[in-house]
């Protein structure tokens, strides 16, 4: 779930709350019965928000277990890349030390 559809989704929330909470103070009925109305549905938002919370923190955490194998993947491929480039790079220069070591022999003679 992405942060716009979370966000969409908690407003909605809150003004469904909002409203029935208002519905509830304006309805004609005892005080008693009205409490026990918004006690109710306070405690259904605060269930669906909890649900909510509980979506959202699964679907982070598999995005970032996600991204953690990604640049795990990523890491091993870079030090492998590395290393084949540093083995033509010692064997580059070990034949360009072999060839000055010849010339240089030459040269002493």
């Amino acid at each position: 779930m992405n942060n716009n559809t979370g966000n969409t989704i908690i407003a909605l929330l809150t003004g469904a709350v909002i409203g029935a909470g208002i519905g509830l103070l304006y309805a004609p009925e005892k005080g008693e019965d009205t409490r026990k109305k918004i006690k109710k549905k306070a405690k259904e938002a605060q269930q669906e928000m909890e649900r909510q919370l509980k979506e959202t923190q699964a679907d982070m955490s598999h995005k970032l277990s996600e991204a953690k194998s990604r640049f795990d993947s990523n890491l091993e491929n870079a030090l492998s890349s590395m290393s084949y480039k540093s083995e033509d790079i010692i064997e580059a220069l070990e034949s360009k030390l072999k060839d000055l070591k010849a010339q240089t022999h030459k040269l002493q003679k």
